[in-house]
C-alpha cells in the first residue's frame, strides 16, 4: 500500500479542532459510530471508529469525511487505468490520548513513519494514505499536534473502490491501534 506523510503547521495551516460544535465523542458513547452520516456512506467506517477510540488505542478521533475526489493520481496507488474508475476518499482527524502523547513534534512525526511502515508492507494495490501532521486544539490539550489521515482508493466500480478503502482502513487501525498495543507504533 502507498503511503507519506508531511507536517503542515504554522501560517494559515488547517488546525485540528478536539472541541468543535458536532463533536460526537466516540471515547464515551463509540455506539454512535454508526450513525453518524459518514459511516452510513462508508461501511466499515464505524467500525474502525470505535477501535480508533478503545481504550487501547492510543488515540480519539475528533473529525472524519467521507467523499468522491474529483481528482487523483492511479499511480499513486498502484491502479491501472481500468482500476482508477471510480475513486472514493475519507479522512480521519487523530488526536493523542494523553497530553503527552506526540510531544514533542518529533514524536508525531516518529508515528506517522511507523504507520507509513507499516501500511508500506501492506499488500494492498489501489489505495494510498496520506498522513499529515497538524496543530490540534482539544478540551484536554491546550496546543498539541495531531495526525490527518487522508485514505484514497479507487476501483472499477464504486463498490470496489469502497471494498478497497474499508480495507484500508483496517491497515490504518492496525497501524494505530494494534502495533501500540504490541508497544512497537505511535
Amino acid at each position: 500500500m502507498e503511503a507519506d506523510w508531511e507536517i503542515e503547521i504554522g501560517g494559515d495551516a488547517p488546525v485540528i479542532d478536539g472541541c468543535w460544535d458536532g463533536l460526537v465523542d466516540l471515547r464515551r458513547f463509540p455506539e454512535r459510530a454508526a450513525a453518524l452520516a459518514e459511516s452510513r456512506q462508508l461501511p466499515g467506517l464505524a467500525e474502525a471508529l470505535v477501535q480508533l477510540n478503545s481504550v487501547i488505542s492510543p488515540v480519539w478521533t475528533s473529525k472524519c469525511d467521507v467523499w468522491s475526489p474529483e481528482e487523483f493520481a492511479p499511480d499513486e496507488m498502484e491502479a491501472t487505468e481500468e482500476e482508477a474508475k471510480w475513486a472514493i476518499a475519507c479522512y480521519i482527524d487523530l488526536l493523542p490520548r494523553t497530553d503527552q502523547e506526540w510531544k514533542p513534534l518529533q514524536a508525531a512525526v516518529d508515528a506517522c513513519k511507523s504507520y507509513c511502515l507499516h501500511f508500506h508492507e501492506a499488500p494492498l494495490r489501489c489505495c494510498r494514505a496520506d498522513l499529515v501532521v497538524r496543530r490540534a486544539w482539544s478540551a484536554s490539550l491546550e496546543e498539541d499536534v495531531g495526525i490527518t489521515a487522508y485514505l484514497t482508493a479507487s476501483g472499477r466500480s464504486l463498490d470496489q473502490a469502497r471494498t478497497v478503502l474499508m480495507m484500508a482502513l483496517g491497515v490504518l487501525v492496525d497501524a494505530v491501534v494494534n502495533q501500540a498495543r504490541c508497544g512497537s507504533g505511535g
